[in-house]
């Protein structure tokens, strides 16, 4: 397991039984002593980009469920660090936000792919203290992220082959079933 920081995954514990983060993996994209902020990167939302921006004209781009925070807003996490200036980078190559005048005019060119950026609606964040209790009660592994998992093309396997990312032990858990007690 790693330190959390931007750029770790957090990876549900197979019998984690919370509704908002069952079978998940979060990309933290900020870790403070105040808190953490990321995003769930493998459970896609009911709705594309062009459904909820209107400056987006007709691009059906895949948006992700981000977190239950702010369900309002809508981040981005991109690989054109030239076009879209101003973003944070929380791993090698990848980056948070930026100028959104840019994202815009990208996609409505045509020119966006979407291997390269990703959009989520609201986000997950803890507390100052929180992600280390859950951490410590064992809620989530951790390891390096890598832009295949954060870029992944099939949202639906992420979390299987976030664990097999891990090895040994933890590809085991692919299997496990969400409550052992039906088993």
């Amino acid at each position: 397991m790693v330190a959390p920081a931007p750029g770790t995954l957090l990876i549900a514990d197979p019998f984690l039984k919370d509704p908002n983060f069952m079978r998940t993996v979060v990309l933290l994209t900020e870790h403070r002593a105040d808190g953490a902020i990321g995003f769930v990167i493998n459970r896609q939302y009911e709705n594309t980009l062009d459904e909820l921006l209107p400056e987006i004209e007709g691009h059906k781009l895949p948006v992700y469920y981000g977190g239950p925070v702010q369900m309002n807003t809508v981040h981005f996490l991109h690989r054109y660090p030239e076009q879209i200036t101003g973003g944070i980078e929380v791993m090698k190559g990848v980056y948070w936000g930026g100028d959104f005048d840019a994202v815009v005019a990208l996609i409505n060119s045509g020119t966006a792919d979407p291997e390269m950026i990703r959009f989520f609606i609201g986000y997950s964040g803890w507390s100052e203290g929180q992600l280390q209790a859950e951490l410590d009660e064992k809620t989530w592994l951790t390891v390096d992220a890598t832009r295949k998992l954060v870029f992944h093309e099939n949202a639906e396997e992420i979390w299987k082959d976030a664990l097999k990312h891990l090895g040994g032990e933890y590809e085991m858990m692919i299997n496990f079933p969400i409550d052992p007690q039906l088993n």
